[in-house]
């Protein structure tokens, strides 16, 4: 059974994308623990993270790497955290989360809606620092 995030892959439920390649996509997510929090997803069902093959698992972090550097210019920012939870959806999924402390990165305190405009003005923040990168 297809999860949430291949939905939003194939287009059948909406997503923000700030970048897609044949491997994986970056898109904002609904319940940011801060501006600009993205999730980048294997388009490939993987579960667990530990199960990417080699080369996937090395292309999901390099995305990351160059998704994170965009966004410490988009959202300046103390760091740009990274969390591998698989909790929320049975896909590996990386969170990118700008941050300037530590307690940023509690789930319980993402939100729980944001307005599609605001996201969209996002990602653009995010997509232009990855053409100016």
């Amino acid at each position: 059974m297809p999860t949430l995030f291949t939905h939003i892959l194939n287009g059948d439920i909406p997503g923000t994308f700030v970048y897609r390649d044949e491997l994986c996509a970056a898109f904002m997510t609904i319940n940011p623990l801060a501006d600009g929090h993205v999730l980048v997803v294997p388009v490939e069902e993987v579960d667990h993270w530990v199960d990417l093959p080699g080369p996937l698992s090395q292309h999901l972090f390099a995305v990351s790497h160059r998704i994170s550097q965009a966004l410490n210019k988009a959202f300046p920012c103390e760091r740009v955290g990274m969390i591998i939870a698989g909790y929320e959806v049975n896909h590996c999924h990386i969170h990118l989360i700008p941050t300037n402390t530590l307690g940023q990165f509690n789930f319980a305190n993402a939100a729980t809606s944001i307005e599609r405009t605001t996201l969209e003005q996002h990602a653009q923040r995010i997509v232009d620092a990855l053409e100016n990168h």
